[in-house]
């Protein structure tokens, strides 16, 4: 592992608390967490840093789908089904992330989380109120083969091989696809996140590119984070944290972007 100071460390290890949070209430930690490891570990290859991202994410998205699960209405068998497709992706998008680089990363991020802040700003709404027909609405085989191709599939692979807003984007392609209203839609996002990240973290593992005592640390506070945010979003709503988000994103896309500039 390389040298880090404690400043760093201390910063890391909020930003993976703050980014278990924000994943468990409005989805998207990843937008918090693998640019806060980009500038955290400026001259760490880009494939370690996205290996511990998945480490880290893996342990904290877990937490929160066992809390939501409990609590919230989960169509276990659609879940299952494309999280088994959505590992297959990940696993194929690890696989090529092994060779970017940094400098290639941080404007694909910049352009994700400009994407992710536009839809949020305008849809006031999201994450605050219930979406689609509900969990009434007859699922078509149709629908549902759709939702595992593309949904498990498509954004498995996009999870694998870079990974921020993956939570985001299920919430909105399984609200679409399926016609579930939010709260479901989060909760089985997070049982398909746990296996996109399982996926992942199995062939950064077996590249050698996992930074294994720095991801144990930060999962911690990742955990606790993502437990916390999902007892949150269960019992106050996200209207706050929507707040947030737009915040720390667009604190992020200045942040990558200067440092962009003056690479």
């Amino acid at each position: 592992m390389p040298e880090i100071t404690l400043t760093t460390l201390v910063f890391l290890c909020l930003a993976a608390g703050a980014a278990g949070w924000i994943d468990a209430v409005v989805g998207g930690g990843g937008l918090l967490l693998l640019p806060a490891l980009l500038l955290g570990l400026p001259h760490v290859p880009a494939a370690h840093v996205l290996g511990t991202n998945k480490a880290v994410a893996i342990v904290g998205t877990s937490g929160a789908a066992v809390t939501y699960v409990r609590k919230a209405p989960v169509q276990v068998g659609t879940a299952v089904r494309i999280g088994l497709m959505a590992l297959a992706g990940s696993m194929t998008g690890a696989f090529f992330a092994a060779g970017i680089s940094s400098e290639v990363l941080r404007p694909v991020i910049m352009v994700v989380l400009l994407a992710v802040a536009a839809f949020v700003m305008l849809r006031p709404s999201f994450g605050t109120a219930a979406a689609g027909d509900g969990t009434g609405t007859r699922v078509t085989w149709a629908r549902t083969v759709t939702a595992i191709v593309l949904v498990g599939g498509g954004i498995g692979f996009y999870d694998g091989l870079f990974g921020p807003g993956t939570g985001t984007f299920l919430v909105l392609a399984l609200t679409a696809v399926l016609h579930l209203d939010l709260v479901t839609a989060s909760a089985t996002a997070k049982i398909v996140n746990v296996c996109t990240n399982a996926g992942a973290l199995a062939m950064f593992a077996y590249q050698g590119t996992v930074l294994w005592q720095l991801a144990a640390l930060m999962a911690v506070f990742n955990l606790a984070g993502g437990m916390i945010g999902a007892r949150m979003a269960l019992s106050r709503g996200s209207g706050f944290v929507r707040g947030v988000l737009l915040v720390v994103v667009f604190s992020l896309v200045a942040k990558l972007g200067f440092d962009q500039w003056t690479a």
